[in-house]
């Protein structure tokens, strides 16, 4: 764990602090796919007591985060392949539908807001701001679900596009990337405020959407410690325990 003073707000849950701290560490990849969370370590740089350690470790593993395994070790968990798709098939079900809705009821209002955000993302496409971009990446999505009525299942789709997320962040920073979802924002602004000329918004949005798994051989190429691959997902699942008990 990095050395770091955490200044927690005593009016909220502590447990639920940590958690949001960690989880943000682990979409980051800042505590890599395979990392050891020692949970001394978590205690003693929160500041805190081991029950909102633990209930925070168990929120994440419900998300998919982490890996408890009882008496042995609690580890950030791979990026599972198989979970990122069935994210990526949700979004497309959902903002597909949003940016054709959107564009029929309201483009010109729906395309300044989208523009905006997008406005302020053009200025931090650089390796230096990625983080920044990535927040505004997600700003410019969560338009689409405010727009449309629809922020419960922007909350909903949050929790359930966390390895997606740890994938996009991967992606991220490879040439071109940036400038790729730039362009396909872009795309997305203009077809919306075309008011969705012969469905110009769905194929934008499905484009876009379809980025980040088009370079998933790539991405686990790159990082194959961190990517739990479609083929060996079970496989790997039912062997781990045995690994961290055998201390590999």
């Amino acid at each position: 764990m990095r050395p770091s003073t955490i200044v927690l707000d005593r009016s909220r849950q502590v447990a639920v602090q940590v958690y949001e701290i960690l989880r943000e560490r682990i979409l980051a990849v800042e505590l890599a796919p395979g990392a050891l969370l020692v949970r001394g370590d978590i205690q003693e740089e929160f500041g805190v007591s081991q029950t909102p350690v633990r209930d925070a470790l168990l929120r994440l593993q419900e998300e998919g985060l982490v890996d408890i395994f009882p008496q042995h070790a609690t580890l950030v968990s791979r990026i599972d392949i198989g979970h990122a798709r069935q994210a990526q098939f949700l979004r497309l079900s959902l903002e597909l539908e949003a940016v054709r809705r959107l564009a029929a009821d309201s483009p010109a209002k729906t395309a300044a807001e989208l523009a905006e955000v997008l406005e302020q993302q053009d200025r931090v496409a650089d390796p230096s701001t990625h983080d920044r971009f990535d927040a505004l990446d997600r700003d410019f999505h969560r338009v689409l679900y405010a727009r449309s009525g629809n922020l419960g299942l922007w909350r909903m789709m949050r929790t359930r596009s966390t390895h997606l997320d740890r994938l996009r962040r991967l992606n991220l920073p490879m040439p071109g990337k940036m400038q790729a979802v730039l362009e396909d924002h872009r795309a997305i602004v203009r077809a919306v405020e075309a008011a969705n000329r012969s469905g110009e918004a769905e194929q934008a949005m499905r484009r876009h959407l379809s980025g980040t798994l088009a370079m998933v051989d790539a991405i686990s190429d790159r990082y194959p410690e961190f990517v739990l691959r479609d083929d060996e997902g079970a496989v790997v699942r039912r062997a781990e325990p045995g690994r961290v008990a055998a201390g590999l």
